[in-house]
């Protein structure tokens, strides 16, 4: 999407068709989020992590066939391949850090595994416009500086592939907290993902982060897709340092991520927290809102940043603040869910705020956006902190209490009476 004018000339196809190359993730996302938690809880980390790296390489290698003007139709069924394939990894960080990190880490786990979709993101504001300069009167170059991405993509999408299969494994062999030895503990028998449901639909904390996130995050995804069509408005025929203040907003924040990561961890004020970035991130797209057409570039960079620094920051922090408030409930469905609602208000936000940008002024469709982040914020201020998985930890948290391995042959019943001991 930040080569929007470059595809849209190549393709001979319009802006809104190009910003579904973007938004084919949101619409995938939504049906197919419920079979993928399903599966993460039935099947584990590993085949959910195997299934998202294949799935991505094979979309990157479909998108190589389609080099050529009227190949617009097989780009966006191979971007719907790699859609499906995002489905199986967004949910992961959450469950990975839970998984495999103790309570004074597992914050920054999760921050840090955010990050790295944040820096895909990153790479994919940095390298379109160098890789693929605008030459709309030689298509034959376009078409070669396009392969040069697409064959790229393709062959770290395989090599990532065959690293999940060679490195990644299903869990360690002691629970890292005792939040996790309690969970691991239960029967599988005991276990129904549909209560899963049902609880975390009851839960009305729970409902009140779900449509905050989806908020905030699917206000990030439209800025994203819609971000060279407002920088080259107002500053024509600078493709590249669009791609640059997209890579500005989302290293920002990157930072923002592992600095709140951190923090929570540090503190475990999750609510204070979250509220507290919620707003900064509003106060943030109103300045670059009333900023974006004063003619300096420069400024564009700096309220971009601190936009990004928020607006991204806020992704671990809802992730994480979801499984406190609703432990023992699965970290992958409810982040899941998290996922779900951002794609929504992603798809809803980006073709509102696109219509407002061509029609109006990026102003206007960036006024629509910060309106809806101030309901966001009230929504937030209403959710009731309750910190269910901190306290299970902090209940045993000075104890020294050996945990038992995942694949020891102890006795459900057994390790059960030892845990509630502890307790």
């Amino acid at each position: 999407s930040i080569l929007s004018n470059v595809f849209a000339g190549f393709y001979g196809v319009s802006f809104t068709q190009i910003d579904w190359l973007s938004m084919v993730y949101m619409v995938a996302y939504v049906p197919l989020i419920l079979p993928a938690t399903w599966l993460l809880d039935a099947r584990g980390l590993r085949l959910t992590a195997l299934l998202g790296a294949g799935l991505n390489a094979l979309g990157a290698w479909l998108k190589c066939g389609s080099l050529a003007p009227q190949r617009y139709p097989l780009t966006l069924a191979a971007q719907a391949v790699c859609a499906v394939a995002q489905v199986f990894i967004l949910g992961l960080p959450s469950r990975i850090a839970s998984v495999w990190f103790g309570p004074t880490e597992v914050s920054t786990a999760c921050a840090v595994a955010v990050l790295g979709n944040q820096l895909g993101t990153a790479i994919g504001f940095l390298l379109p416009p160098v890789l693929v300069p605008n030459t709309p009167n030689d298509i034959d170059l376009m078409a070669h500086n396009i392969s040069i991405m697409f064959y790229g993509t393709a062959i770290v999408s395989t090599l990532l592939f065959f690293l999940t299969g060679v490195v990644f494994e299903e869990k360690p062999k002691y629970p890292p907290s005792h939040s996790q030895a309690v969970l691991q503990t239960k029967p599988p028998e005991d276990y129904s993902y549909k209560q899963s449901i049902i609880n975390l639909f009851r839960n009305i904390p729970f409902i009140l982060l779900l449509i905050s996130y989806g908020i905030m995050t699917g206000a990030f995804y439209s800025v994203s897709t819609l971000l060279n069509q407002m920088i080259v408005t107002h500053y024509e025929g600078e493709e590249v340092n669009a791609g640059r203040i997209g890579l500005t907003l989302v290293v920002a924040g990157m930072v923002g991520s592992i600095i709140c990561g951190l923090w929570l961890d540090y503190t475990k004020t999750y609510k204070q927290t979250t509220l507290i970035v919620y707003i900064l991130s509003f106060i943030g797209l109103l300045v670059f809102t009333f900023t974006l057409d004063l003619g300096y570039l420069i400024v564009v960079f700096v309220t971009g940043g601190v936009l990004g620094f928020f607006m991204t920051g806020y992704l671990p922090l809802g992730f994480e603040f979801a499984v406190e408030i609703t432990y023992p409930e699965s970290e992958g469905t409810s982040s899941g869910l998290l996922n779900a609602s951002a794609q929504i208000f992603g798809i809803v936000f980006t073709l509102v705020q696109g219509k407002l940008t061509t029609d109006y002024s990026p102003r206007a469709g960036n006024i629509f956006l910060c309106a809806w982040i101030f309901v966001g914020i009230i929504l937030t201020a209403l959710i009731k902190s309750d910190l269910r998985r901190h306290n299970v930890n902090s209940g045993i948290m000075n104890l020294d209490v050996k945990a038992v391995p995942v694949d020891s042959p102890v006795e459900p019943e057994s390790t059960t009476l030892k845990i509630q001991s502890a307790l």
